[in-house]
């Protein structure tokens, strides 16, 4: 009986042996020589927006998958990316993109500048995102309690180089002063709003927009839940 036991037991030590060795043999191929990335932008502009607004909802429910975020998967997209969407966001701290759309590595293409401004070469970056690499949406992304936009609220003058961007502010929250509602929190929805008319003045990116290779929409997302919510 113990025999037949300790034979059993062999043979079940000697197959964990063999598929661990078989596992590891695997993975270390896929580390060494990976994959390479599949089109994952090869999705309709609805879509893509789907993807952003799922993913935020399981952040928002503690459900995230945390996909792509293996070391597998940076050496995957180490020699080419096909993001599925773009973001313009604000350069806040508390406004990670991955973390709230859950994703991962080379599914984001994003461009962060204080207030979300469309500045030309955030407009560059956003239009090789499209052109180039394939993202199906551009969601501009204003967040509760906007620094930049609270700068623009006030009349106080600003060093070096920040006046530039809390003048292309200002018109949002003249767009909505005297409006019904918490007045900051309506200034950061305008100027989403109105960072999307600066980048539909692109050449490339309005005309991926009627061809409805693309799809822009604003986004707002409130520090102390963690939603984001569409602007209409």
């Amino acid at each position: 009986m113990k025999e037949h036991l300790s034979r059993r037991n062999l043979m079940r030590f000697g197959a964990g042996v063999l598929g661990a060795g078989i596992l590891a043999e695997e993975l270390g191929s896929e580390l060494i020589s990976p994959q390479p990335a599949v089109a994952e932008n090869n999705i309709t502009p609805d879509e893509a927006l789907q993807k952003l607004i799922d993913g935020n909802r399981r952040f928002l429910f503690r459900e995230q998958k945390k996909p792509n975020r293996s070391y597998a998967r940076l050496l995957q997209v180490a020699n080419g990316q096909k993001p599925f969407a773009s973001i313009l966001s604000c350069a806040d701290s508390r406004v990670p993109a991955e973390m709230l759309f859950d994703q991962g590595f080379g599914d984001l293409f994003v461009c962060r500048v204080a207030g979300n401004v469309a500045t030309p070469e955030e407009i560059a970056s956003l239009e090789y995102g499209a052109y180039k690499l394939g993202t199906k949406v551009i969601m501009v992304m204003g967040h509760k309690r906007c620094g930049a936009v609270t700068a623009a609220m006030t009349d106080g003058e600003f060093p070096g180089h920040i006046s530039t961007l809390i003048s292309a502010i200002k018109p949002a929250v003249k767009n909505v002063k005297g409006k019904y509602g918490d007045a900051l929190e309506n200034a950061c929805k305008e100027n989403a709003l109105l960072q999307i008319k600066t980048l539909m003045t692109s050449p490339v990116l309005a005309k991926l927009v009627e061809d409805k290779k693309l799809k822009i929409v604003a986004g707002y997302y409130d520090l102390d839940t963690g939603k984001v919510s569409l602007v209409a």
